[in-house]
């Protein structure tokens, strides 16, 4: 079985490299659902095509017996880690494909000049030890909660609307930033940057819309709601509404400047935010959030909101010169 790139996938070739993943689903329960057929053909159709993704697979006589995505944000050489993901049929591990799939996302990141990957895998599954036996350390862990909107307790959001920090005011928008504030946003993000400290380059507003544009290219929907003090961003929260007529959405970064922590803003900010899902999106039922394992303030935040922890994932890291 030969390693094969795909650089401009055909239809049954997209519905193989999702089989992988609905196969991969079925047998490791902690890995959560796949990603919808339509979101399989977008991304490997090109709808992030703008951050440079590239796609190998192992093809048998049934199809595709492992896949692989490597996406490579910003420009070759940049300073950020590319981002990996393997997956292999359960059937079919241990049999050298993902060692083999590694093999050429590692060639590909020497070719585009990075340092760097990372992989984000559900805790207890079959992709835990196998990146840490091809060189990749655990650096982050990450709770998966889950909010049931139906189960908000009535005026929960309105009582803590009510509980306006003094000095600060909302602003919110769909989709990028506007230009005025996007600096501002960018050095509000970089308050995320004491958990994520391999991530390389701090962020720009480049990389804000960079971003943003992503998540429009592959048909979903940016909600960001910032909290403002003197006219400059003092932090922020994100929510990201998929494609497809799916009644989940997934909170994105929430961040509060340092300068401005201990108000109350990180629960204020997403409780606006739950008062806009109330309003405008009324198909959403449920909020998926991951909360970093040693960030206990924000993990206070969303269980005084109601979140359940539902999974548990982990990120890992790896230099490329240890790679295979």
């Amino acid at each position: 079985m030969d390693v094969i790139e795909l650089a401009d996938p055909t239809d049954a070739q997209i519905r193989q490299w999702h089989d992988v993943l609905t196969a991969v689903s079925a047998a490791d329960p902690a890995a959560g659902p796949p990603p919808g057929a339509e979101c399989t053909a977008a991304r490997l159709l090109g709808a992030d095509r703008g951050s440079r993704e590239r796609f190998w697979a192992v093809a048998d006589d049934d199809g595709y017996a492992a896949v692989a995505a490597l996406r490579l944000p910003g420009g070759p050489g940049a300073d950020r880690p590319g981002e990996i993901d393997v997956q292999v049929r359960p059937e079919l591990r241990r049999a050298g494909l993902g060692r083999r799939l590694l093999r050429a996302a590692a060639a590909g990141l020497r070719a585009d000049r990075r340092s760097g990957v990372i992989a984000q895998v559900s805790a207890g599954t079959p992709a835990v030890p196998f990146l840490e036996a091809h060189g990749f350390t655990c650096v982050l862990t990450l709770r998966g909660l889950v909010l049931d909107l139906a189960a908000l307790p009535p005026g929960r959001v309105a009582g803590l609307l009510a509980a306006a920090p003094a000095g600060y005011t909302l602003m919110r928008w769909r989709g990028t930033v506007p230009d005025e504030h996007a600096e501002a946003l960018a050095r509000a993000k970089d308050a995320m940057a004491d958990l994520v400290e391999y991530e390389g380059a701090p962020w720009d507003a480049d990389r804000v819309r960079e971003t943003a544009e992503l998540v429009a290219k592959r048909g979903d929907e940016l909600y960001t709601i910032a909290a403002l003090h003197d006219g400059g961003i003092a932090g922020f929260t994100e929510l990201v509404v998929p494609a497809g007529g799916g009644d989940r959405a997934a909170q994105y970064d929430t961040a509060v400047v340092p300068e401005h922590r201990g108000r109350r803003l990180g629960i204020w900010m997403k409780a606006a935010m739950l008062d806009w899902v109330a309003r405008e999106l009324p198909r959403i039922r449920e909020i998926e959030t991951d909360n970093a394992g040693d960030n206990p303030h924000m993990l206070a935040v969303n269980e005084e909101l109601g979140y359940r922890r539902e999974r548990e994932t982990r990120e890992y890291h790896a230099l490329v010169a240890d790679l295979p």
